[in-house]
């Protein structure tokens, strides 16, 4: 634990250069420049309201905003996990010539997500004033709910980089399992509305940690209600302990990760 603080400190100035760095390649990359951080989860929200609404008839109140912290949520986890299998490799030209912790490259990866999540969430904040959602105190709990999300997400990616080091096929198996988990996580519906009956329901909602995280950000930003304190002090805790046990493993195996490469 105290290597992992060290190591952290140490790299703290490359890991914001880097996080820099990709984050103007992208925009550089790009004809619409960095609007596509605002366009595309804009998009993505437009797609699943008209789905919803239009062929399925549901809704939840606030739907449109309802949908767009989903994404919100969903995105930052999606594109870390996924990106995660294959980061030692995109940065093996960087692990061959000098050291690295390597999960420093997954910090990189949750700060340039991190980045575009806020972006989507002062979009949240826009469409919360237009739709007129009064706000509640209980918006305070959006501090302990990223909370969770950003430790679940480090410990999952961590595991998930260590493996696709030597299965180079896990990205393909980690796609279609993102995939599962997306239609599970209730993006674009209510799991408690959604007529699954108990105790089901409630098993999926709080034994899916992006689930739960969402069913708790909405709560405390669209209808003034707590979230499940049990469920989020869990996977917190939880998210932590799996991050202990992925950081160990890297530690322990990052020699060999040049070998393989």
């Amino acid at each position: 634990m105290k290597r992992f603080f060290m190591d952290t400190k140490k790299f703290s100035q490359y890991l914001v250069y880097a996080t820099k760095s990709e984050l103007k390649s992208e925009v550089a990359n790009s004809r619409l420049s960095w609007l596509w951080w605002i366009l595309d989860p804009l998009l993505f929200m437009l797609v699943y309201t008209f789905i919803s609404l239009i062929v399925f008839q549901k809704g939840m109140p606030y739907f449109p905003v309802f949908v767009f912290i989903g994404l919100t949520i969903w995105n930052f986890f999606n594109k870390t996990v996924q990106t995660s299998v294959k980061l030692v490799k995109i940065n093996s030209a960087i692990v061959s010539k000098i050291y690295v912790p390597k999960y420093i490259f997954i910090m990189k990866q949750m700060l340039i997500n991190g980045f575009k999540m806020c972006i989507s969430f002062i979009l949240v904040f826009f469409l919360m004033l237009i739709y007129r959602v009064p706000l509640d105190w209980r918006f305070i709990y959006v501090v302990p709910l990223l909370a969770t999300l950003f430790v679940v997400t480090f410990g999952v990616s961590t595991i998930m980089l260590h493996i696709g080091v030597f299965i180079d096929d896990l990205s393909n198996v980690v796609s279609v399992l993102l995939r599962l988990l997306f239609y599970m996580s209730g993006v674009f519906y209510s799991i408690e509305n959604s007529g699954i009956p108990d105790p089901f329901g409630t098993l999926i909602q709080t034994m899916n940690p992006i689930a739960c995280i969402m069913q708790g950000m909405r709560n405390a930003l669209l209808y003034g209600e707590d979230f499940h304190f049990i469920a989020i002090g869990c996977w917190f805790v939880g998210g932590i302990f799996i991050s202990l046990i992925g950081v160990n493993i890297i530690y322990k195996n990052e020699n060999s990760y040049v070998k393989v490469m």
